[in-house]
């Protein structure tokens, strides 16, 4: 099998929306989503159930939920949420991170 490589230089894809929020997908297979998330102050993932979902925060500084619990975190953050939890999102100033969502 010959593997597809992308390189993806994310500084060069930042982008943000005051029209909501928009999530650019960087890649989908079967088992993986990778969603690249630019948001800005206020702006929000509501809390909802997944499969395993690993986010990195880039950039700014989140208020994650993962089961009701609130945690803040900030710009070098890996925040690892279990298959089932209900996660969610909001940015406290603009927010850049990138998140990997197995099933």
């Amino acid at each position: 099998m010959r593997w597809q490589v992308r390189i993806v230089d994310t500084n060069s894809i930042v982008k943000f929306s005051t029209d909501g929020f928009k999530p650019q997908i960087l890649s989908v297979t079967p088992d993986l989503k990778i969603p690249f998330i630019c948001m800005e102050d206020g702006q929000m993932i509501p809390p909802h159930p997944g499969g395993t979902g690993i986010f990195y925060v880039i950039e700014g500084v989140a208020l994650f939920t993962v089961d009701g619990e609130k945690r803040e975190v900030e710009a070098g953050s890996v925040i690892v949420v279990p298959e089932g939890a209900k996660r969610g999102v909001e940015a406290k100033g603009r927010l850049v991170a990138i998140a990997f969502h197995m099933s």
